[in-house]
């Protein structure tokens, strides 16, 4: 069973700008803090890809040091370990993919796990830095081959709200991440 936003968060935002609102409010944090395994859970703002994460079993992120993040983790069948996916893999279908009609409701993680080998990668794909966004330096992941940046605010010892900072789209897409060292990767 995933994480909910709201197990993160006071009250779930339900639009751009009440997600806005919280980051805004939240403190920034250093690259430091965000070391470390992180499961996530998707905030729905009614963006394009709300839903789409949490359908194909998204489990989180894992941040080792600064050049060293895995920035799509998903569990294996047994869910006893997680994997790494290669996200030029799964940016270079997301724009075609969301143009069609598929139901984000429904669960595709059978088929991302049956596609495990050819999407796997051991490699680190992104990596953490301090950048300034919204006028506030904070940790920030920056994928190492498509033009996105995660950027990131506390909202606890243990989470934060991010933001995907996508080149050419019109509002960010949020998401909660929260520490949990539970699985390995594998």
């Amino acid at each position: 069973m995933g994480m909910l936003a709201s197990d993160v968060l006071d009250t779930v935002p339900t639009t751009t700008a009440e997600a806005l609102t919280i980051f805004d409010d939240a403190p920034a944090v250093d690259p430091e803090f965000m070391i470390g395994t992180w499961r996530g859970a998707e905030v729905p703002t009614s963006h394009p890809m709300d839903r789409m994460l949490a359908a194909t079993g998204w489990w989180g992120k894992q941040f080792v040091d600064a050049e060293t993040v895995h920035p799509l983790l998903f569990p294996t069948r047994d869910g006893a370990a997680l994997w790494a996916l290669n996200p030029i893999l799964a940016f270079g279908i997301q724009k075609p993919v969301m143009r069609l009609p598929i139901p984000w409701t429904r669960s595709y993680g059978g088929l991302v796990a049956a596609l495990r080998r050819p999407l796997q990668t051991s490699e680190p794909k992104a990596r953490l830095r301090t950048t300034r966004y919204r006028g506030v330096d904070t940790a920030t992941m920056i994928y190492d081959q498509a033009p996105i940046n995660d950027v990131f605010r506390r909202l606890s010892d243990d989470a934060v709200i991010g933001l995907m900072d996508m080149r050419g789209a019109t509002q960010p897409y949020v998401f909660v991440l929260r520490r949990d060292d539970s699985l390995a990767l594998r």
